[in-house]
């Protein structure tokens, strides 16, 4: 588990051009094999969500970005099996408001970081700054460039502040990108989907690609690593998506048992010193 995601972790701030990674999994994976591992890391999945959030000591962010039809809501759906209502909400992030527009843009996004013992998915995020309004021109050069530092100030500051935070691209193909466009128009229960936006977008293919290789070059760190996740099969980016979360909580799992085993001992404490007095 941990070679195949350290082979798509970044965490220097070196050149990034995506068309070097992959989108789809080795030729030789079973799906049915991944799909029944998915199956028992699912519940992996729950118990750390839980002792994160009973222990109520650290937080947790997973930063979802990619190309239109990469599989963000489909991601989510997946991860969120594995929770509890209390124990995980889910951040949007769509064209600012009026109201957003008029303060700094990480206002929006840091208002939904997560409190200790919550976790917070960001579905889209702050990298729309540096991606969209840089693609379409909205904003001077000068202006989007300098927001690199102050994505990399940010996301230290919640670091400091016990958030664990991993950040993934889920990395499809053009082609992959047609398909799934395509099955949205022949399928009607997706029509919901349907918008002309995404097939503009998709001319401008190219300088997403460059903005998002640019993002991640700039905004990788230790504590805030970025992965490029192959997002082309949808049950191979499951898989990878539970590892990583395994991966980012499973470190503090002893540190959450004492603490619960803690908060256990003061509780029976309490309950004997009520007894006793009644």
């Amino acid at each position: 588990m941990g070679s195949v995601l350290r082979d798509l972790t970044r965490t220097s701030r070196k050149a990034c051009d995506l068309s070097d990674f992959a989108t789809k999994p080795p030729k030789d994976t079973e799906r049915e094999a991944i799909e029944a591992e998915t199956e028992k890391l699912s519940k992996r999945v729950e118990e750390l969500f839980d002792l994160l959030f009973f222990a109520g000591s650290k937080s947790f962010l997973l930063v979802l970005q990619g190309m239109d039809t990469s599989g963000k809501d489909g991601s989510i759906r997946s991860l969120l099996r594995a929770t509890h209502a209390q124990t995980c909400r889910v951040a949007s992030f769509k064209v600012p408001t009026a109201e957003e527009l008029s303060h700094d843009f990480l206002w929006r996004c840091h208002k939904q970081t997560p409190g200790k013992g919550e976790i917070v998915i960001f579905n889209r995020s702050h990298y729309e700054d540096v991606g969209v309004v840089r693609v379409h021109s909205l904003v001077p050069e000068k202006v989007w460039r300098a927001r690199y530092d102050h994505i990399n100030a940010f996301e230290s500051l919640l670091a400091e502040n016990s958030t664990i935070i991993r950040k993934v691209f889920l990395h499809i193909s053009k082609e992959e990108q047609e398909e799934r466009l395509l099955e949205r128009e022949a399928d009607p229960k997706a029509a919901w989907k349907l918008s002309v936006g995404d097939w503009k977008e998709r001319e401008h293919w190219d300088a997403y690609q460059e903005a998002y290789g640019d993002a991640i070059a700039e905004c990788s760190a230790d504590h805030a690593p970025w992965l490029l996740l192959p997002a082309d099969k949808k049950w191979y980016r499951n898989w990878l998506l539970h590892q990583i979360v395994i991966e980012a909580l499973e470190p503090f799992e002893e540190e959450w048992k004492a603490k619960l085993e803690s908060i256990g001992a003061e509780a029976r404490a309490e309950l004997a010193a009520f007894r006793a007095g009644s």
